[in-house]
C-alpha cells in the first residue's frame, strides 16, 4: 500500500470501522511529511466468494462517481485479486459525517435520500454494470413467526410471477442509511445534509424500483413500515421515476420486503451496535410483518 502513497508519507494509526456485513473496513491514518495527517479507508473482502467482481464493480463505481456531484469516496487503487495485498483490497478516500439509525430527525433524512438516490440513478455508466440478481424465491422466504399469514402467502404469490418488464438505470444496490453520511451535529436541522454513500460493492443494472424498495424496507424496519411507503413518495417527488402500474411497484417492493425475511439476524445486529439495542430480531421480525402486510393492504 505504500506505493499509493505520497512521498514521505506513512501510516500512523489504524481504526476498525464496524456496522458492515460483507468486508472488513479500516481507516488508516496517513502522517503526510509536513507534520500532518490525512485519513484513507481499506476495504477488504477475507475468504469472501466473489470478492474479485464486487471489488472491481465498487472501483468503476467510484470512478464514474467522481466529478458528478454524488458525493462517494475517491478511488485511491484496488487490488481485486489480492496480487499485492493479503486479501482482495480497496483504499479509497475517507469521508466526513457518520450513519444517522435513530429515530429523531428522520422526517428531515427522508427527502434527502430520495434526492441523493435520483441523482444515483441519473449517473449514465460508459460500461454498464452486470444485470442485478435477485436472489429470494418463493420458495426460500421465511414467514416471521406469528406474522399475518395471509398477507405473506399473497406477497409470496405476488413473486412467483416473472419480473415486470422495467427499464435499466445504474442502480446502487445497497442504498440505505447504514450507507450513507450525513453531517452530524448540522448547523440547524435545516442544514441537515449528506456528506457520501459508501460501499458500492453491489452496483447493478436493473429497475429504480428496486433500489428504491430497497431503501425503503430498511426504513419500515427502522423507523416503522409508514416510513417505508413514505421514501417511495419522497423519491417521486424529488423526480424520480418508478414503474407506472400499480402491480408492478408492489412487485419490486414486496419482492424487497420478502427478501429480507432470510436475513432479519444479520441485518438487525449492526443496527444493535449502532446503538438500536431495541432492534432485536424478534422485534425487526414483527415490523417486518407489519411492513409487509402493509403493502398488500395498501398497494395491491
Amino acid at each position: 500500500m505504500s506505493r499509493h502513497l505520497d512521498a514521505g508519507e506513512r501510516v500512523v494509526r489504524t481504526q476498525v470501522l464496524h456496522g458492515g456485513i460483507t468486508a472488513e473496513m479500516r481507516r488508516l491514518t496517513i502522517g503526510t511529511r509536513h507534520g500532518g495527517t490525512r485519513d484513507l479507508v481499506l476495504r477488504t473482502f477475507v475468504n469472501m466468494e466473489h470478492a474479485e467482481d464486487w471489488l472491481n464493480r465498487e472501483a468503476a463505481a467510484l470512478t464514474l462517481c467522481t466529478g458528478t456531484g454524488v458525493p462517494a469516496p475517491g478511488l485511491v487503487a484496488v487490488d481485486p485479486t489480492a496480487s499485492h495485498c493479503e486479501y482482495p483490497s480497496l483504499l479509497m478516500t475517507h469521508l466526513a459525517g457518520q450513519t444517522v439509525l435513530g429515530d429523531e430527525g428522520v422526517e428531515t433524512r427522508v427527502p434527502l435520500l430520495a434526492r441523493q438516490l435520483v441523482a444515483i440513478h441519473a449517473l449514465r455508466p460508459a460500461q454498464r454494470p452486470r444485470e442485478f440478481v435477485a436472489l429470494t424465491t418463493a420458495d426460500t422466504v421465511v414467514t416471521p413467526q406469528g406474522a399475518d399469514a395471509a398477507a405473506w402467502a399473497a406477497a409470496i404469490e405476488v413473486i412467483r410471477k416473472p419480473a415486470p418488464p422495467h427499464e435499466g438505470r445504474l442502480l446502487h444496490r445497497d442504498f440505505q442509511p447504514g450507507n450513507v453520511l450525513f453531517d452530524v451535529p448540522p448547523p440547524s436541522p435545516a442544514g441537515t445534509r449528506i456528506t457520501g454513500v459508501v460501499d458500492w460493492a453491489a452496483t447493478s443494472w436493473g429497475p429504480t424500483d428496486l433500489d428504491v424498495a430497497h431503501c425503503s424496507t430498511n426504513l419500515a424496519l427502522l423507523h416503522g413500515p409508514a416510513w417505508g411507503l413514505r421514501f417511495a413518495e419522497a423519491y417521486e417527488e424529488a423526480g424520480g421515476v418508478l414503474a407506472a402500474a400499480a402491480s408492478e411497484r408492489l412487485y419490486w417492493r414486496v419482492r424487497s420486503g420478502l427478501a429480507f425475511s432470510e436475513q432479519v439476524r444479520l441485518v438487525s445486529q449492526p443496527w444493535r451496535e449502532a446503538g438500536r439495542t431495541e432492534l432485536t430480531t424478534r422485534a425487526v421480525e414483527t415490523r417486518l410483518d407489519a411492513y409487509v402486510t402493509t403493502l398488500m393492504n395498501a398497494l395491491a
